[in-house]
């Protein structure tokens, strides 16, 4: 046991999740990996595989820079990207933070 958790350890946040995906999924063994795996992310086990990758990056991130610094990175990446202030307003309410953070991220969009 003190090996597995190890290396679930190692794996970090999408060690966890694909631990709380397999225990979801009621199968044991390869079938509850490949149902996990389909599970996680869309286009199947590869699409599970790659959100994992993701969560790792954005797990990283979070923990470096805080949740206030990726947001306002993410909207202003966005209005580089192209899109109008008032888009990135709609999106940022749908956002699923507190109220003080979008305010904040609403103050940064105004501001550039």
């Amino acid at each position: 046991m003190d090996k597995v958790v190890s290396k679930v350890a190692a794996l970090g946040v999408p060690g966890l999740i694909f631990v709380l995906a397999m225990s979801a999924t009621g199968y044991v063994g390869a079938a509850a990996v490949t149902t996990a795996l389909a599970a996680l992310g869309p286009g199947g086990m590869v699409g599970g595989v790659a959100f994992l990758g993701v969560a790792g990056v954005l797990s990283d991130a979070l923990a470096k820079y805080g949740v206030d610094a990726v947001f306002s990175a993410v909207v202003a990446e966005l209005y580089k990207r192209g899109e109008s202030k008032e888009t990135i307003m709609r999106k940022v309410d749908k956002y699923p933070v507190s109220k003080d953070l979008k305010r904040k991220l609403k103050e940064k969009i105004e501001a550039l």
